[in-house]
């Protein structure tokens, strides 16, 4: 397992490609948040605080993380190596766990830069460090749940086609709908806790209450579930592979 975590780290980092996604991410949220006027613009908002980007970063990671995972298993069957690694002597649970953990390493590395805006908005504040480190952390916790979550949907899209792009397109269709489809579901709902129940169901809701600082192992539960369930699916998808 440790071994496939290095090779997907290694091999995402010694390509153009793989610093490009990254820069991407930094570049859009340093544009939006700093640059762009508008409601996310750190400066205009009127507050010292993060609340502008951890409603950002969901989505740009929601392009993010299809990018940096579609070639995890897609890549694999296109160049016949799948194969290859099956009849490696180690479990098709420590491959498909390497590969979730190589994506969301990389996820993980790409957001780190990110920790330079805390230490920023510590100081624009009229009282220099009086920053909420505790919305802060939560709000961290959430991201780190929501990107382990898009990991595990975007290794598992990787699986159902050799082309890339198709793999990429079919993750970012699945990670809109965990997070933010059953919150547009409820919107058109007339009945209030009907409506508030289904946008339960969705990420979104869950990460917006980590977010407030409120560690409920309920939604703690929730993302885990959602990254065993797509594991698992990942797994049944690759033993229906090896069985034909």
């Amino acid at each position: 397992m440790l071994a496939i975590f290095k090779r997907e780290i290694t091999s995402f980092l010694t390509t153009t490609s793989g610093y490009l996604v990254m820069g991407l991410f930094l570049v859009l949220n340093g544009l939006f948040l700093w640059v762009f006027k508008g409601p996310y613009n750190i400066l205009e908002y009127g507050f010292a605080d993060l609340s502008t980007f951890f409603i950002l970063a969901p989505w740009i990671f929601l392009f993010l993380i299809p990018a940096i995972a579609m070639k995890s298993f897609s890549e694999e069957k296109k160049l016949g190596t799948l194969e290859l690694l099956l009849i490696k002597p180690m479990s098709l649970t420590q491959l498909i766990v390497g590969k979730f953990f190589g994506v969301l390493g990389l996820a993980i590395i790409t957001l780190l830069p990110t920790l330079l805006y805390v230490l920023c908005i510590s100081e624009l504040g009229t009282i220099p460090g009086n920053l909420d480190m505790g919305l802060v952390l939560g709000s961290y916790i959430g991201i780190l749940l929501l990107l382990a979550t898009y990991s595990a949907i975007g290794v598992y899209a990787s699986t159902l086609s050799e082309n890339q792009i198709v793999a990429f397109l079919l993750a970012l269709l699945l990670c809109f709908i965990a997070y933010y489809g059953f919150e547009a579901i409820s919107t058109t709902i007339p009945y209030g806790s009907m409506a508030l129940l289904i946008s339960k169901w969705g990420m979104a809701a869950h990460f917006e209450q980590i977010g407030r600082g409120v560690l409920d192992t309920r939604d703690l539960v929730y993302f885990l579930s959602i990254i065993v369930l797509f594991l698992f699916l990942t797994t049944l998808q690759l033993k229906k592979k090896t069985n034909k």
